[in-house]
């Protein structure tokens, strides 16, 4: 579908299966200057200008949709936007989704679907812009180095085009970095905020250093803790590359489905998935495996980005003390120290990160409404909240368990405020 809106040197239209856009142009407009090969990302040729997402990366995008897992018959129907130059080549594209629920996306709109049906209106289909099932933030509108300085503008109004020739009621973009929500505002999409827990590396040695930033009370507990989550005679390891086996990934899916059970009554993930994407981007992946007598009891999923481990998902098939906390974010901060990572991002929600290190950081998404009445009353309501969330955010840096009596050059390195994702 032709967009009128576009340049007159590009043309854009929606490609319904990431199988319809060549994985290279893709991911040159994704993560370019990268090479995703079996050890993780390597540069190309010379640093490049912004770092590796794993997330938006063909490989991981298409094993979405090729496992069954993001797909029209799961509501999650692709509507990928594409920019082409004349030659046909890619430069610009878009993850979106036609969806036809709010479930997977992490950034609830569930009270202005209720609020608009019961006005008359109907909220659904609505499109997506994100990853499926992902609370992490990273790049949106893609673009290729080459493509100009008008092309996120000029993916934001393929977006809009598309939304009302699909007659949808909503665009919805979320866990944005700070560039695509300028791009947005600037094209009048209302700004959403929420609150994510990151942990920030700020030069520590080791762990052992990153505990001596903390209150001599906080430490103790930290330490106590971990102890406390190995003393039944657990062994951790780390996994990643082509150490995974089908095995590790059975041993993970068992995990994976008890908590999706628990948690949503029905888990997201099939098990085509995880072998899908562990063929195809094991040296982004690190699963950290808790055993007891040899057999594997917990596991947490990571991907692993050039300068960020994201956490995914975790499990487990026996109750220990701590270990939750062990496997997702302990090792995750051991693993980021021993790759020079700067930071963690451990999912969505949990105060109880706030203990182990981690920080209160604002996420941001972009909403555009095409009912006026509907979005004069989500407008009215986002300031609201906008400053709710700057409010507790604020209130939670003071909970954080870091010293307040460090010297000038160890307040800097350790309580400064946290870059934004791509600022760092």
């Amino acid at each position: 579908m032709p967009d009128t809106q576009s340049p007159p040197d590009a043309i854009v239209t929606i490609e319904p299966s990431l199988a319809g856009i060549v994985r290279e142009e893709w991911d040159a407009c994704a993560n370019p200057g990268w090479s995703l090969t079996p050890k993780g990302p390597t540069p190309i040729d010379r640093p490049p200008d912004r770092p590796f997402n794993p997330f938006v990366a063909h490989d991981f995008l298409s094993a979405l949709e090729q496992a069954g897992s993001a797909t029209p018959r799961t509501g999650w129907a692709g509507a990928h936007i594409v920019a082409r130059q004349p030659s046909g080549r890619s430069i610009g594209v878009v993850p979106c989704y036609a969806k036809t629920h709010s479930q997977g996306e992490y950034v609830f709109d569930h009270g202005w679907a209720n609020a608009f049906e019961r006005a008359g209106g109907q909220y659904y289909p609505k499109l997506q812009v994100s990853v499926p099932f992902t609370p992490a933030t990273g790049p949106r509108l893609l673009v290729a180095p080459e493509a100009g300085a008008n092309a996120r503008g000029m993916l934001v109004a393929g977006l809009q085009s598309l939304a009302r020739h699909a007659e949808a009621s909503s665009v919805h973009a979320t866990f944005l970095e700070a560039g695509d929500a300028a791009a947005f505002a600037e094209s009048g999409w209302l700004e959403r905020t929420d609150q994510q827990f990151h942990w920030y590396n700020r030069n520590y040695r080791d762990f052992d250093d990153f505990l001596d930033a903390f209150a001599s009370r906080k430490r103790k507990q930290m330490k106590r803790e971990r102890r406390e989550a190995v003393a039944a005679g657990v062994d951790i390891r780390w996994l990643t590359g082509s150490a995974i086996t089908e095995a590790d990934w059975d041993a993970f899916f068992a995990f994976y489905t008890d908590t999706g059970s628990r948690k949503w009554g029905r888990p997201y993930l099939n098990r085509r998935f995880f072998s899908l994407v562990g063929e195809r981007m094991a040296g982004s992946i690190l699963l950290v495996m808790a055993y007891r007598g040899g057999r594997a009891i917990a596991g947490a999923l990571n991907l692993i980005g050039s300068d960020t481990l994201y956490g995914r998902y975790w499990g487990a098939i026996e109750e220990h003390p701590f270990l939750h906390f062990e496997v997702c974010y302990h090792q995750a901060v051991e693993f980021a120290l021993s790759r020079g990572l700067a930071r963690v991002e451990a999912g969505a929600q949990g105060e109880h990160k706030l203990a182990r290190g981690y920080e209160p950081v604002i996420t941001r998404s972009a909403h555009f409404i095409t009912d006026p009445g509907l979005r004069t009353a989500v407008a009215r309501y986002l300031v609201h909240e906008r400053a709710e969330v700057a409010s507790l955010n604020e209130a939670l840096k003071d909970a954080t368990p870091f010293r307040r009596d460090l010297d000038a050059g160890e307040a800097d390195r350790c309580d400064a405020t946290p870059p934004s994702p791509d600022e760092s």
